[in-house]
């Protein structure tokens, strides 16, 4: 946790091919146990058989990870390392348990980000207008945590989003529902949008796990995201560029400025675009600004230039979103001068949501 720490202050679907997507209707009956902070019989789903949303890559073998194995060794070490958190992943499904209980790998927090959202569940409802709204949080124990995250006393089925922890390596995650409440999951619709980027795009420093500004567009867009943010690491190697290519997206969202100098952006910024192009021609592709402009002059500026250039070519499907945007508002919307609140992140969806449904739109 020490070392998270020290990475989220540095500044900042589907399956590949070959791969295949697990997406269960339905899930069977698991053992039911007792849970002792329920004081009743639960069944427990073990998650890790669930369909996970925001996996570019379903190894059976690491269900909590979002970069393939044989991505080690070709990323950086600090890539590999923040690879194991669970940021952007999520279990969806149907149930109409009068309860939702949640048993998974605890953690702790940050000197300057919530355990909620470092180590914490966050549990969404969908209302009857079809909107997902707040369900309930879990907040973690530095062990193994279990919790009663949400009440439905209308028994009648309703369909759930759960986030997982942003910063935490998850290793176990249950839920638990009565014996004889229904569960299924829905098959996968549509094609996810592709975050890459900084902490910032993997959520620090949200208070809950879904407060993170691609969890918000999620909900907002009904659509899955994949969240490919590591903290203090994006930087645009290569090797990345070949691994996003791997990913039939509907949308690239590419935020990675906050973590790289002038000599990067000018290594590696023009040539990671081109391939992700080559890779995938067509498919939009979002490119994002340093969040704050006055702090990244000449490497927005070296985006702006190479946007414009694109343009120019004839590169279809480009969008771009200013620095100046993202932030926009009354009050200060950072943890640190940097890192989002939850009013941070909240600016942040509204500024790239209109981009993001253009970009849909136009498919």
């Amino acid at each position: 946790m020490r070392l998270l720490c020290t990475l989220l202050l540095s500044a900042p679907f589907f399956a590949a091919p070959g791969c295949v997507r697990f997406a269960p209707e339905s899930f069977p009956a698991g053992p039911a146990q007792e849970d002792p902070s329920a004081g009743s019989t639960l069944r427990w789903l073990d998650a890790a058989e669930l369909h996970l949303e925001g996996k570019g890559w379903h190894e059976p073998a690491r269900p909590f990870t979002r970069l393939p194995a044989r991505a080690e060794g070709e990323v950086s070490d600090l890539v590999w390392q923040l690879s194991h958190n669970t940021a952007g992943l999520a279990v969806r499904f149907h149930t109409d348990a009068p309860e939702i209980h949640a048993r998974w790998s605890g953690g702790g927090a940050m000197n300057h980000m919530a355990a909620s959202g470092v180590s914490g569940l966050d549990l969404y409802r969908r209302n009857a207008n079809g909107e997902w709204t707040f369900a309930g949080v879990g907040r973690p124990d530095p062990e193994t945590t279990e919790q009663l995250l949400a009440s439905n006393a209308s028994g009648e089925e309703r369909e759930y989003l759960l986030f997982l922890p942003l910063y935490q390596n998850v290793t176990l995650l249950e839920i638990g529902i009565a014996p004889d409440a229904s569960f299924s999951q829905p098959a996968p619709e549509g094609k996810p949008i592709v975050f890459y980027g900084t902490s910032i795009v993997q959520g620090g420093c949200a208070s809950r796990t879904g407060m993170a500004h691609a969890a918000i567009l999620r909900r907002w867009l009904d659509r899955e995201v994949i969240n490919l943010g590591f903290s203090g690491a994006a930087r645009m190697e290569p090797v990345m560029a070949e691994l996003l290519g791997e990913l039939d997206a509907a949308v690239y969202v590419l935020d990675c400025l906050p973590n790289m100098t002038d000599e990067l952006v000018e290594e590696n910024l023009e040539r990671f675009v081109r391939r992700l192009r080559e890779l995938r021609p067509g498919v939009p592709v979002i490119l994002v600004e340093h969040l704050k402009p006055e702090l990244a002059t000449s490497r927005n500026a070296a985006l702006h230039d190479l946007y414009t250039r694109l343009v120019e070519e004839g590169e279809p499907a480009l969008h771009y979103v200013e620095g100046s945007e993202l932030l926009r508002g009354r009050e200060e919307g950072t943890v640190d001068g940097i890192h989002p609140t939850d009013l941070g992140f909240l600016r942040m969806a509204e500024a790239m949501e209109r981009p993001l449904r253009e970009a849909l739109t136009a498919q």
